[in-house]
């Protein structure tokens, strides 16, 4: 018996209508189910292969600014996706944290309408030692983007850079 991966994750949340419209128009996942009676949302991002794998539901009971999840980490399909939502999230006035390379990964760290940090990452062929943490700058060329986390893994030193 083995754990295969990872199948669902979800939040309690607030406001169930302002976090559907987040998941839904800024991240472009589908909604797969809903019961508005209970207050529960399915979503997924590959919904002709997966039912769901996020779910929202109305409840969250913890006060605002709790650290209740670490975070949740979206993969996308290429170095131009990631430069799209670089450039979504900032139309939208999210909250993002930080955007990064991780060595095997380029990612932006953001919060979504309650405060639940996330993660798009495009994963790299590679095996980097973590924590590898360093800021990218993603206002350039996808080419210009790549050399930067190689130049920033090749350099070394300090691996990892804290977020304040």
């Amino acid at each position: 018996m083995a754990i295969t991966g990872l199948g669902h994750t979800g939040f309690w949340v607030d406001d169930l209508e302002t976090m559907r419209d987040f998941y839904t128009r800024v991240m472009g996942l589908t909604v797969t189910d809903e019961d508005t009676e209970l207050g529960i949302v399915f979503f997924s991002a590959r919904p002709d292969e997966e039912h769901h794998e996020f779910v929202l539901q109305r409840g969250r009971t913890a006060p605002p600014g709790s650290k209740l999840t670490h975070q949740v980490s979206w993969r996308v399909d290429s170095l131009e996706s990631i430069i799209d939502f670089h450039h979504r999230f900032r139309a939208e006035g999210i909250e993002v944290q930080q955007e990064v390379t991780h060595g095997n990964a380029i990612g932006i760290y953001f919060f979504d309408p309650e405060g639940n940090r996330n993660e798009v990452y495009l994963r790299i062929e590679r095996d980097v030692r973590q924590p590898f943490r360093k800021t990218i700058d993603l206002d350039q060329e996808p080419a210009t983007v790549l050399a930067e986390a190689e130049r920033l893994l090749a350099d070394g030193g300090a691996a990892y850079q804290p977020v304040q």
